[in-house]
């Protein structure tokens, strides 16, 4: 989970179709290259109009392959600072996440209006994952899984979970060195270690060849991709012919037919929470509709799940304001404090309908 939010501009490098954000809340602003002055002398502008026309083009032509390439880095230069802070959040985080919910960093599955029990959250994630099994149509025994890749794993409590579920082999991958060695010490302290594996890797670049996995599970990792073009189609490879993808994960409305964006207010909220979270940029459900798509995939469902996950915030704020989770949260460090203090925001997202818990699931052509 759900997750630096950039400025403005720098969003917009990394996914044009995300909202913009004011000054007053980034963490990396993005410095345009500034023209030095020296350039821009009369002299100099002088002796550019004498130039022929072809001379002119072919300074255009360069300038341009210039701001083409300074893009590019500068591109590349977010995203890794995108990565590091992800990975730094959840350094920090896991640890106390684990102690007070245990091994599975999602959102659980209630029943819309449900009263529910700070001891029965840990239920509702394993219902999760049943539950987007079943509308996945993998409890067909046909469509048993036999080798699992966990997008984002976390501590690996999916995959730990779909690998003994199915029998099946499961590898998981994070951004966060300190997930996955838990992740792989709980594996093999459940006998689990022949079976599954873990390792700091970009779901942007998935270290695995084409075809592996029979089931493709991403369980709230999406909305950290800065990439989700990129993200939809290293999906799709690796998936093997025939297999699932199951993609859950936070989203914002689908935006009407008389709609370009989001307003400005809705964008405000998501900036704020993208600040907290470590999140690039948010699309909808319908944008990821488009991108499967776009890769040619199958069978493509989609649901709004956001009234079966309304209690799960307010719990987790709940178990932040007890002295255990209050103290642990001091102690983690800057990043899971500002994480801790947005929560707020999350429920305000959903109660507005500006965010939305979509579940995404389709097959890849045999």
């Amino acid at each position: 989970m759900g997750s630096p939010c950039y400025s403005a501009c720098t969003i917009q490098s990394l996914n044009p179709t995300c909202p913009s954000s004011s000054s007053s809340s980034v963490i990396f602003a993005l410095h345009k290259p500034q023209i030095h002055n020296n350039i821009i002398q009369n002299h100099t502008w002088r002796r550019i109009i004498t130039c022929s026309s072809n001379s002119r083009r072919r300074m255009a032509s360069v300038a341009a392959m210039n701001v083409v390439s300074s893009s590019a880095e500068v591109g590349i230069q977010n995203q890794q600072e995108l990565k590091k802070g992800i990975a730094d959040l959840y350094d920090e985080s896991s640890g106390i996440w684990e102690d007070i919910w245990g091994d599975h960093m999602h959102h659980g599955y209630y029943e819309p209006q449900s009263s529910v029990e700070l001891s029965d959250h840990r239920a509702a994630q394993i219902r999760m994952i049943e539950m987007a099994l079943r509308f996945a149509a993998i409890s067909d025994p046909a469509k048993k899984p036999t080798s699992i890749v966990d997008v984002g794993c976390g501590i690996g409590g999916s995959s730990r979970y779909l690998a003994k579920k199915y029998s099946a082999t499961a590898k998981g991958i994070t951004l966060s060195p300190v997930q996955a060695e838990r992740a792989q010490a709980l594996a093999d302290a459940q006998g689990l270690g022949d079976k599954v594996s873990f390792q700091v890797a970009d779901a942007l670049n998935q270290p695995f060849p084409d075809g592996q996995f029979d089931l493709v599970w991403s369980m709230e990792s999406g909305e950290h991709m800065p990439n989700k073009e990129k993200f939809v189609g290293e999906l799709a490879r690796v998936a093997a012919p025939g297999g699932t993808i199951i993609l859950v994960t936070w989203c914002h409305r689908d935006l009407s037919p008389s709609e370009e964006s989001l307003t400005p207010e809705e964008k405000e909220l998501l900036n704020k929470i993208c600040k907290a979270f470590y999140l690039p940029a948010w699309c909808s459900t319908a944008d990821y509709v488009k991108l499967l798509q776009s890769n040619s995939l199958q069978d493509i469902k989609a649901e709004d799940w956001s009234e079966n996950v309304a209690p799960f915030w307010p719990a987790v704020i709940k178990s932040a304001l007890t002295w255990k989770g209050f103290t642990s949260v001091l102690r983690s460090g800057w990043k899971t404090i500002k994480a801790a203090l947005a929560m707020p925001l999350m429920i305000e997202g959903y109660k507005k309908g500006l965010i939305k818990f979509a579940i995404i699931t389709c097959r890849k052509p045999e």
